[in-house]
Order: structure tokens, then C-alpha cells, then sequence
């Protein structure tokens, strides 16, 4: 007798079917798991076996095939031991098989037959929808899975319960969603005394979001104006936030079903490796770079970080996904994000003339500074010089303004950006950008001088529109003008003294 199940296997986050076959046929009483499964799954034969000891269950004294088809995708994980156990238990007759038909299942079995949470159940839940099956899954992930819209769920604390429900001499209730939390409290802006060019950056990279480097002496606030970064920024939106649910749903990030429409905010330490910032390992897992989806990822002390950790975020952050290759198989991770960076002049710390100045300046500067590449230099929009903060600074009352009013000024230009092209202005570009940039003739004759030192690329010339644009919309402006090309240029420290010089003129 044979039975069939529907589970799914992982690719990035989407969720392929998988089909569980299992068969009882004469010969060596032998439990065999074929389609190309790794070890977790070659696993699951034990935990299967001691699962049915624990339900009072013995296996056929026959040959058991358990096939996992297709038979040449790669499946990885714990999670097909629930299916296996359903489909044999099918092929036993102990559950009817027309009763499995309607759904797919997802679980890990413990030796005493409870059903362990997984990762990727709300994944799986999208999948199972647009097979237009009903979920079996852990009681654990229920609320998780609920999130996925309107299908059927059984969310099962033990292979018994799933038994005895398909028998229907045991109801199970249909989970709720997960709680929608508020995400971790933000530090305010009005915390922060001086540094009025440093708030205005981050305010212009909240509004449009574009990528943004802090570059100062310790000690200047470089890290605490990026941590005060997500408070300025507008919540997820239903979209962001299932997609964001679904990358953290792989990464077992999601706790009791509980999500957030607060925007990610990952700052790994500089000892990062390249797998871990972009992903991959043994099981091609989510890196930072996607774990921070629609929202931002912070690197602080950005040299330190390695050269081939760093190059590896140039492609996410053109095309905003990772493509991580593996001999079997590619996989695919969504990597749409706000870079925000943090680095000291030079290693000493200090850099440049003055007190406590580093001793083998310039030569020091330039090194450390090197270490970062030209062409991911031209991929971060504003580069902001962060000086120290004085005693009379910090002598200054709070400032009037705090991040309520920022976000309030941040949410209101992102609103004119996605009301005229659909998306934020750091991601415009060809005809969109064209359409939505309206500079006038005096900034088209700055942008001209401007590329004509032959220092800008074209990356640089339209990522100096689109930052333009955006210092447009946060003053109310349909017209991009000659100052608000003017202070882009000078936040592209690629142009150097001559986008400074441009800038002094144009302002005064």
C-alpha cells in the first residue's frame, strides 16, 4: 500500500513543493529515505521510529520506502519528519490517505512524539495557500503561520493530536496571528547636542533612503546619530512587512508569531565574515544584508570589516538581492536596504591637524581609508565629515527639535516619492528618474561643470540627481534647483574640493 504527503523544500524564501511517497513492499525489514536528503533528513528515520514507540505504534515488519520527490532537488532540514511520519502512518492505515489530501505538513518529531517548532513556517504557509491546501505545522508555529492569510491550519503540539483530529475524534482549533509588536524603543534625536550637518544628512538619507557614511574622530557621535536612525523612519508597510517576516521566519527569528512593523536594524560586528554579511554556509542561510530588508544596516567601524566582506555588498545594494551559488542549487534572498556607516579617520583615531592630531599624518589617513574600495565608495550617497563636539556644545540646552519632528518631515517627502514614481528616490533610475528629477537649467549647468572635472562616474552622476531630488522634496520643492544640487555634490566626497567649491559658490 502506498501513501502520498505534501511538504515543501526551501529556496531562499520561497517554498517549492515536495511530495512524500511512501510504499510498504516484501524483502528486508528496512526503513529507507531516498531524494537526495541530508543528513538531517536521513535522520528522520530514528526519530520517526522512536515517535511511534512513544504512540504505542511498532513499523510494518516490511520494507519501507519513504521517497522524497522530485528526487534531484536538494532537501535540507527537520522539517520532513512530520510528513514522513504522516505518510507512513497513511500507508499503515492508521490515518485515512483521502484525509491528507487537503494539506501540506512541516514539523520536527521528538522521541516522545511532540511536534518541535521549525524555521520557515510562514514560508510554507504561503506556499501551502497557493497549492490551495490547508498547513499542518508545530503547535509552537501556529501563530506564525496565521499571518499567511486565510488557509486552513492545524497547529498540533504532538503527533497524537494530528492523528486523532484527522480521525476526527480530537478538535484543534485554528490559531490566531501573532501579537504585532512595536519593535524596541528608539533613542531620541534631541539627545544629540551639535552636529547640525550630521542630522541634516541623516535626515536627507531617512527621506530618500539613500546610503550614508559618518566619518569622524571617536567620540563625536557617529554611533549614537545612527542608532537614532530608525526613529525617524516611517513603519513597514503591510507589503515590507511580509516580506521581512518571511526572510526572518528562515532565519528562526520569529518568536511565538510575533512580528513588528518597526524597520530592521542590523549592525553586525567588523569581524563579520562574507557568508555572514551576505549568507550562505552549509544551508545557504540569510546574511545580514537580508536580514536587515527594508531597513538598515549599520557597519560601524567600517575599515575594519574585511575587503572581501565589504565588495560582497556592492551587487546587493545595486540590484537589492543576494544570489548566494552553490554547487546544487542558487538561491535567492532579498537584500533591498539603507547602508549607514560609521569610521575613524585614520586607525589613531583622531587624523588631520590639531590636538591629539595622529603623528604620521597623512600617509595613516590614507591607508586606513583605502581600505575601502573606490567602487563601494561610489555607492554610498552622502559622506559626512563628523568633527569633534565641543565643551560649548554640550553646554547647549537640548535642541528644539527631537526625532518625532524629523520623522514627521521624513514620512511626509516619502509620501510626494512614492505618490510620483511608486518607489523612493534611491532606487529611481533611466526614464523614472528622468521623469521625476525636474532640474532646472542653472543645476543642469552645475551638474555639468560638476562632471566635467572627471572625477564623477555615471553612478555618481545619478545617485547626485537622485539626492538632489530628495533635498527637493523635503523643502515642499516640484523643481530641482542649483542649491539642492549644490549640497548633494557637496555630500559626494568623491568630487572633493571641487563639489565644495561648487557648493561655497552656489550658496552664497
Amino acid at each position: 500500500m502506498a501513501a502520498r504527503v505534501t511538504t515543501v523544500a526551501f529556496r531562499g524564501v520561497d517554498a517549492v513543493r515536495v511530495d512524500v511517497e511512501v510504499q510498504f513492499t516484501s524483502g528486508e525489514q528496512k526503513f529507507i529515505l531516498v531524494g537526495l536528503g541530508d543528513k538531517a533528513v536521513a535522520e528522520s528515520r530514528e526519530r520517526v521510529r522512536a515517535a511511534f514507540a512513544g504512540l504505542g505504534l511498532a513499523l510494518p515488519g516490511k520494507r519501507i520506502i519513504a521517497s522524497l520527490a522530485p528526487a534531484d532537488l536538494p532537501k535540507e532540514g527537520s522539517h520532513y519528519d512530520l510528513p514522513i511520519a504522516l505518510a507512513v502512518m497513511a500507508a499503515m492505515g492508521v490515518i485515512p490517505p483521502d484525509t491528507l489530501t487537503e494539506w501540506a505538513a512541516v514539523g520536527e518529531l521528538s522521541l516522545d512524539g511532540r511536534i518541535a517548532p521549525v524555521s520557515g513556517v510562514l514560508p510554507a504557509a504561503i506556499a501551502a495557500s497557493g497549492m490551495d491546501l490547508g498547513l499542518i505545522c508545530p503547535a509552537a508555529c501556529g501563530p506564525e503561520a496565521a499571518w499567511a492569510g486565510d488557509l486552513k491550519i492545524l497547529a498540533a503540539p504532538s503527533l497524537v493530536a494530528v492523528v486523532n483530529h484527522l480521525r476526527g475524534t480530537q478538535l484543534l482549533a485554528q490559531p490566531s496571528r501573532g501579537e504585532l509588536a512595536e519593535g524596541p524603543a528608539v533613542p531620541d534625536l534631541r539627545e544629540v547636542k551639535g552636529q547640525e550637518q550630521a542630522k541634516r544628512a541623516l535626515e536627507i538619507a531617512a527621506a530618500g533612503g539613500h546610503n550614508l557614511l559618518f566619518c569622524g574622530p571617536p567620540g563625536s557621535g557617529k554611533s549614537m546619530m545612527a542608532q537614532r536612525l530608525p526613529g525617524i523612519l516611517p513603519p513597514l508597510s503591510a507589503q515590507e512587512l511580509l516580506e521581512t517576516s518571511m526572510v526572518h521566519s528562515m532565519a528562526g527569528l520569529i518568536s511565538r508569531g510575533e512580528i513588528t512593523r518597526a524597520r530592521p536594524f542590523r549592525s553586525p560586528h567588523h569581524s563579520a565574515s562574507m557568508a555572514a554579511l551576505t549568507g550562505g554556509g552549509p544551508k545557504a542561510k540569510p546574511g545580514e544584508v537580508s536580514l536587515a530588508h527594508n531597513g538598515v544596516l549599520f557597519l560601524d567601524e567600517l575599515p575594519e570589516f574585511s575587503a572581501q566582506a565589504l565588495d560582497s555588498l556592492r551587487q546587493p545594494l545595486e540590484t537589492g538581492e543576494v544570489m548566494v551559488a552553490r554547487a546544487a542549487a542558487h538561491v535567492r534572498y532579498p537584500a533591498r536596504i539603507q547602508l549607514v556607516a560609521a569610521m575613524n579617520p585614520c586607525r589613531c583615531g583622531s587624523g588631520g591637524p590639531g590636538r591629539g592630531a595622529c603623528g604620521r599624518a597623512p600617509r595613516c589617513q590614507t591607508d586606513y581609508q583605502n581600505r575601502i574600495s573606490g567602487p563601494l565608495m561610489d555607492r554610498i550617497d552622502l559622506q559626512v565629515d563628523v568633527p569633534p563636539v565641543t565643551a560649548a556644545d554640550m553646554a547647549l540646552p537640548p535642541p528644539a527639535e527631537g526625532s518625532a519632528e524629523v520623522a514627521a518631515r521624513v514620512s511626509a517627502a516619502r509620501d510626494v516619492q512614492l505618490e510620483r514614481s511608486g518607489v523612493l528616490n534611491a532606487v529611481l533610475g533611466g526614464e523614472g528618474l528622468e521623469k521625476a528629477a525636474g532640474l532646472d537649467d542653472p543645476a543642469r549647468a552645475l551638474l555639468a561643470k560638476a562632471a566635467g572635472g572627471g572625477t564623477m562616474t555615471a553612478r555618481g552622476w545619478t545617485r547626485a540627481v537622485r539626492l538632489a531630488r530628495t533635498i527637493a522634496d523635503l523643502e515642499g520643492s516640484d523643481v530641482v534647483r542649483r542649491t539642492h544640487l549644490a549640497e548633494a555634490l557637496i555630500y559626494r566626497r568623491a568630487l572633493g574640493s571641487m563639489g565644495q567649491a561648487l557648493g561655497a559658490g552656489a550658496t552664497a
